[in-house]
This record gives structure tokens, sequence and C-alpha cells, in this order.
């Protein structure tokens, strides 16, 4: 009975802590071994850029300003920013400067 209590116990373990472990490292490293050049990042560090350059090896060039690029190693990439569309921002703006309540300042 203890034993069977002992194997219980490890397969919850694996089902609820080891496996989804596994599927998280296994979808980063899809990831970051899907990246191109032009996709828009964010490393682990929490820096933003764009991937110039991908030389042989494990490492990328990523531009994190104008005329600045830094070298890091493929495994620093968090996640791969997803492109903005122009257009979207300026119906969300419209919409908030319609709907605020105006205040008067000059009643007292």
């Amino acid at each position: 009975m203890e034993i069977i209590f002992i194997v219980l116990l490890f397969v919850m373990m694996w089902l609820l802590l080891i496996r989804p472990a596994q599927r998280r490292q296994k979808a980063q490293t899809e990831l970051q071994n899907s990246v191109q050049i032009g996709n828009d990042v964010m490393l682990t560090s929490g820096i933003f850029g764009t991937v110039t350059e991908m030389p042989e090896g494990d490492r990328l060039r990523i531009q994190i300003a104008l005329g600045v690029e830094i070298e890091v190693v493929r495994g620093a990439i968090a996640m791969v920013v997803p492109k903005e569309d122009d257009g979207s921002h300026d119906a969300l703006d419209a919409d908030a400067t319609t709907d605020s309540p105006s205040v008067d300042l000059d009643k007292h």
C-alpha cells in the first residue's frame, strides 16, 4: 500500500510540476530558434531591439538604438514583440479624448 502511495505521489508531481516545465522550455527553445532578421525582440534583461544579423553559431546582433548594436546569445531572447498597426492607436486616442468628462476650472 505504501508503494502505491509513493508511486501515485511521484506521478502527480510529474504531471503538475515537471511536465509543464518541460513544455515551457520546449516552447521557449522553439521561439528562440525561429527568430529572423528584422524581428523586434525583448531580451531576458528587458532590453528591446531589432535583430540585424545572425552570424554562425548561437549569437545574434541586436540594434537597441540608432547606431547601437549589441551581440547576444540566442538564449537571451525572452520573446518576439508583435508588430503594431500604425492606425490602431489613433482610434484609441480619439475615443479617450471624446469620452473624457470636461472640467470647468472657472467655477468655484
